[in-house]
């Protein structure tokens, strides 16, 4: 049995996340829930700042983010 996905490359399939990219991905689950509709208090500037102060104390902590590089893009048709 593979330890892998079939269609999943294990060379270079992830990237630390720059500290922006984590703040931004923060800010947004902050601001909208699962299904991406916008949460009931708003709060968008309240939501960046809390981002960018999460993401900074996790740099500061020494964690490392990864992200999954993108995928190719589906054709249709």
């Amino acid at each position: 049995m593979a330890d892998h996905f079939p269609n999943e490359s294990n060379e270079n399939s992830l990237s630390p996340a720059r500290p922006e990219e984590v703040a931004d991905a923060l800010s947004y689950a902050l601001r909208y829930d699962e299904r991406g509709r916008p949460r009931p208090h708003g709060g968008e500037m309240v939501a960046g700042l809390a981002a960018q102060h999460l993401a900074q104390h996790l740099e500061r902590a020494g964690f490392v983010l990864m992200r999954k590089r993108p995928g190719r893009p589906h054709s249709a048709g």
